[in-house]
């Protein structure tokens, strides 16, 4: 099972390293709704360091750095990284975004309780097994401060493509190249939950959860 679990990461990161360089800033250039909806939580709760994982070419990370956070972006292609350098160059805000290259399979770079916030958006439901989401939820929970916010996206078992394509087991289906674990509850276990909201993003629709949720005090 770890074999064929590291075959289909190595394929996803292939998958994700060639979608970005034949389509640069394939999301475009305008945050996504639940970016926007993480700024005003981040905001309120006196956050200025914002760490967002699997931020690809940028398109939320640059949106918080014109809100005036410090940004760390972290994601497993170069590619789609050197995209958002490049744009947060040409926005004026490349001092306030940091860039790591970065596995979310592997604990992250950073101290204990270093970050006030952390976002992902549709990062935590890629081609990740149950204890590999688990395991990056907590190191979430291991460099958030005391009391700090996270919101994250995540697909779940309502989506159309819940059950069709490629099964890889564990709530893992492979739909058009993409492979995605589709959640049926949103990961909240000794966190303070505040918000469940559903929502639906892109043409087929894809229908997701933004969970956000604070670390205890």
């Amino acid at each position: 099972m770890a074999n064929t679990e590291n075959d289909l990461a190595s394929a996803q990161r292939e998958h994700w390293q060639g979608t970005y360089a034949a389509h640069p800033g394939m999301y475009g250039e305008q945050p996504s709704a639940p970016a926007v909806h993480a700024a005003e939580m981040f905001r309120a709760a006196g956050a200025r360091e914002v760490l967002e994982l699997g931020a690809g070419h940028g398109r939320d990370a640059l949106y918080f750095a014109r809100e005036d956070f410090t940004v760390q972006a972290t994601d497993f292609s170069p590619v789609g990284l050197e995209q958002l350098r490049e744009a947060a160059r040409a926005q004026g805000v490349a001092g306030r975004v940091t860039t790591a290259v970065h596995d979310v399979r592997e604990a992250l770079p950073l101290p204990d309780g270093s970050v006030d916030a952390v976002f992902a958006h549709m990062l935590l439901c890629m081609a990740l097994s149950t204890e590999e989401i688990h395991a990056a939820v907590g190191e979430i929970w291991r460099v958030l401060r005391p009391g700090g916010v996270l919101v994250y996206t995540v697909r779940h078992t309502g989506d159309a493509h819940y059950g069709a394509g490629t099964a890889h087991g564990d709530g893992i289906y492979e739909h058009g190249g993409f492979a995605v674990h589709f959640f049926d509850r949103a990961l909240a276990d000794g966190w303070t939950l505040n918000e469940v909201h559903a929502f639906e993003e892109g043409d087929m629709p894809r229908r997701l959860w933004r969970v956000t949720q604070n670390l205890p005090r």
